[in-house]
């Protein structure tokens, strides 16, 4: 019985060189209706990703030839900015947040399971898609299609998850939020035992977009989490 071929999706790139799990996710992901095509090395999947269009990424850390990390400085250094779902043994805190620093999206560490993997997934094909016109806060302006940000019209340049943390934020100004909420929206999962990584990005955005402006917009709010408003800073 021929079985019926499903639409395909989103067409995603693998780069992995251990073959039983490249083939592992490979068929399940096909599985589920999205075109694959593999990298066995950091060299090949260099090569692949500035030569065809890809919807996702799936990079592995340690590769041969060229490491997952320096691969996806490259990628982001030309200006590609297709969502990157990082895999690695690397679980440490330190590990999670050089990833991310370097323009992954999201982390996942082996072993996995592969309902999560596909959940991940799922959550960065939506997060990709066009999100409408540029989002104005007091004198903060985000624009969701060129992933560009303005303070008193001068460009602030962020890392991919300092986007992410920003947009939440303006999207949801004056209001409390948590950071299970933050973790959820901005990664997609929470982060357990790794919420300081929050506090951390948190910290990161507070220097490039409050520093020196005499206006905060980030306040903590103790016990809870963060509230994104405008307030003058106290002399």
């Amino acid at each position: 019985m021929n079985r019926v071929r499903k639409e395909i999706e989103m067409r995603i790139l693998m780069v992995e060189d251990e073959k039983k799990i490249a083939n592992f996710i490979k068929r399940g992901l096909e599985e589920e209706g999205y075109e694959v095509l593999t990298a066995a090395d950091g060299e090949e999947g260099l090569q692949l990703a500035l030569e065809k269009t890809f919807d996702l990424i799936i990079l592995d850390w340690m590769l041969p030839k060229r490491d997952g990390l320096s691969l996806l400085k490259d990628l982001r250094g030309k200006k590609i900015m297709t969502p990157v779902l990082m895999l690695t043994a690397k679980d440490s805190v330190e590990d999670i947040v050089a990833g991310l620093d370097s323009g992954s999206d999201d982390y996942l560490t082996k072993p996995f399971a592969f309902p999560e993997l596909l959940a991940r997934v799922r959550a960065l094909g939506r997060r990709s898609e066009v999100r409408g016109a540029q989002i104005i806060f007091a004198d903060m302006r985000l624009d969701p299609v060129t992933h560009k940000v303005w303070r008193n019209d001068q460009e602030i340049d962020l890392s991919a998850k300092e986007y992410d943390l920003l947009e939440y934020f303006m999207r949801n100004p004056n209001q409390a939020v948590t950071r299970a909420m933050i973790a959820e929206h901005c990664w997609d999962y929470t982060f357990s035992t790794f919420t300081n990584i929050i506090d951390v990005y948190v910290n990161y955005l507070r220097k490039k977009i409050d520093c020196d402006t005499g206006r905060k917009l980030i306040h903590t709010v103790r016990g809870v989490g963060y509230v994104f408003k405008e307030e003058e800073s106290p002399a």
